[in-house]
């Protein structure tokens, strides 16, 4: 199995759901949702908690999301969270359990596995790095990393990392969940996932192609600690975590768990005939290091989108860079940017954000580019790394564009 290799799954919903007209299924009876600004919500200081408190409801109609929702667990999901903003106000909600065995409701604020969106911290950094002068994205990166790539290994930039036009093989693992499930321990550095790669053959020439892969963030994160000569964590928590007040989001490295409280993630798994659920909350991310292993909550990953696309982590140039698509010489459109995923509308809308995947977790931010519509949400799947779209989360992408 090529790991991590490009999937267009949430694209596909979003726009289905566009064309569909944005409808909703139906609400399941005799199942409770917990909504912002209700009884038992509790909030707490930081910047990302007092964001929390401004989530009242105030002025929107939450009757599509809440339906959207509703019904959990099932047999595709146990939990949600749901965060949106729009003009007339935010409103955030959660559905479903925080544990199987015991049935205990979704905690307020509760943390989880961000996946690709990491990708989106990593490379505002590495732009921040550029801004101040200390990295080239037309440089290759062969420059900063010189004995990362074979010698004879043809130049590849680090704007092809971040862009996913790099080209750069991924690690070939053995197929299926129950190989994955007794290796969720193992541990990987960024060396040997590279290492591993480059056994296999460049998928393309740099610059020919746009294929997504984890592999040119995976590089990126290497770069960054090379430049900067502070860990990935260490940059992460001192130009973006602590600056914005992110207090719920961190760099797990080698730890497994999730601190903090959150929702179980669990996957199916078919055994001897008959199904059932793992659970897969503890899984060491070592595997995808600076491009799928964060840690966050609904409200600092609507605090990061926000001041990322108010223009307050980047300079006009930097930023203007996420919102530019590559050219290739396949001719193919491209799809993703440096950090960001293109989400065209039929409306001829344009939202721009990133969708991400682990074991247990599938999770989404998406923006409008002036800011003024942002929605994030968490679902804890039970298949988050198959290959089709949970409907729950085409319900959640309605209900958000209907609420603008």
């Amino acid at each position: 199995m090529k790991i991590s290799t490009g999937r267009t799954r949430f694209l596909a919903a979003l726009v289905g759901v566009a064309l569909a007209g944005s409808t909703v299924s139906p609400a399941l009876a005799g199942t409770s949702t917990s909504g912002s600004g209700g009884a038992g919500t509790s909030t707490s200081g930081g910047a990302g908690r007092q964001s929390v408190a401004a989530c009242t409801g105030a002025g929107m109609d939450p009757a599509a999301m809440v339906a959207a929702i509703q019904g959990l667990p099932s047999a595709e999901a146990t939990a949600a969270q749901v965060r949106v903003n729009s003009g007339a106000g935010c409103w955030t909600g959660r559905s479903g359990v925080a544990d199987l065995r015991t049935g205990a409701p979704v905690p307020d604020g509760a943390r989880f596995r961000i996946g690709s969106v990491t990708k989106v911290f990593t490379a505002t950094v590495v732009l921040q790095l550029v801004a101040e002068g200390r990295v080239g994205l037309d440089v290759p990166v062969q420059r900063y990393l010189p004995r990362l790539l074979p010698a004879d290994y043809p130049a590849v930039t680090v704007r092809q990392l971040l862009d996913h036009t790099s080209g750069l093989p991924s690690p070939t693992l053995p197929d299926g969940v129950e190989w994955q499930l007794a290796h969720r321990f193992d541990r990987w550095t960024p060396e040997q996932i590279v290492r591993a790669a480059l056994r296999n053959e460049r998928a393309f020439e740099p610059g020919d192609k746009q294929h997504y892969t984890n592999m040119g963030y995976i590089v990126a994160g290497m770069l960054i600690e090379r430049v900067t000569g502070h860990s990935y964590a260490h940059e992460m928590r001192e130009r973006i975590f602590e600056p914005l007040g992110l207090r719920d989001t961190y760099v797990p490295g080698a730890d497994p768990t999730i601190r903090g409280p959150h929702a179980h993630g669990y996957q199916t798994v078919s055994r001897n005939g008959r199904t059932t659920l793992v659970d897969v909350t503890n899984w060491s991310q070592t595997m995808t290091p600076a491009a799928g292993d964060m840690i966050s909550t609904l409200a600092d990953l609507d605090t990061f989108l926000r001041e990322l696309f108010a223009g307050r982590l980047l300079p006009a140039a930097q930023l203007d860079e996420m919102f530019t698509l590559p050219e290739t010489s396949d001719g193919e459109p491209a799809l993703y940017s440096i950090g960001l995923t293109a989400f065209p509308l039929p409306t001829g809308e344009v939202l721009w954000g990133k969708s991400g995947a682990r074991w247990g977790y599938s999770t989404a931010i998406a923006a409008s580019r002036d800011g003024t519509l942002r929605a994030v949400y968490s679902v804890n799947s039970t298949d988050a790394k198959g290959d089709t779209q949970p409907a729950i989360t085409e319900r959640i992408i309605g209900a958000a564009l209907s609420m603008r």
